[in-house]
């Protein structure tokens, strides 16, 4: 397994099955040209098997911290310790860029997201609440892709 960062578009196309809905072109020419914005994908034989997203917040008073934003693996290569190579190699990347820390939020009931977590070192700091804004389909965006069924919410897939 060969893990890197996804420096091209292209790239991240070729990797379009391992998302909730096919990327777009220029979505991802946005996300990979963000500051902070990182995409890690896991290679099997030259076959994109896997990604971590990842989005570093920075606060005046706190400075940086980066947010497991998604990780996710294709069938097919689940329960090879993928997933926690991929967090492993985010949570190592985001020490090397200096940040305080790395959080990720998962269902309480996501016990393959929270084996995965806690195998790369995570603690649990808690029980939180997470509340939304959905503004649909507004200001030239779509509608946010719902989860597939059976398979959690962004930023909780092993």
């Amino acid at each position: 397994m060969d893990i890197r960062p996804a420096t091209t578009v292209t790239e991240l196309l070729a990797a379009g099955h391992l998302f909730d809905a096919p990327p777009r072109e220029e979505w991802a020419a946005r996300f990979l040209a963000a500051d902070g914005h990182v995409l890690l994908i896991a290679y099997v034989d030259g076959v994109p098997a896997g990604f971590a997203s990842g989005i570093e917040m920075l606060h005046p008073d706190k400075g940086t911290e980066m947010c497991l934003y998604e990780l996710a693996v294709d069938d097919p290569f689940r329960r090879r310790g993928i997933g926690g190579a991929l967090t492993r190699a985010l949570v190592d990347l985001a020490r090397e860029r200096g940040c305080y820390d790395v959080w990720v939020g998962v269902e309480p009931d996501n016990e393959a997201a929270l084996a995965t977590y806690r195998s790369a070192g995570a603690g649990d700091d808690g029980r939180f609440a997470m509340l939304v804004w959905e503004f649909g389909g507004g200001a030239g965006q779509e509608e946010p892709p719902k989860p597939r069924k059976g398979r959690p919410d962004p930023g909780s897939r092993p």
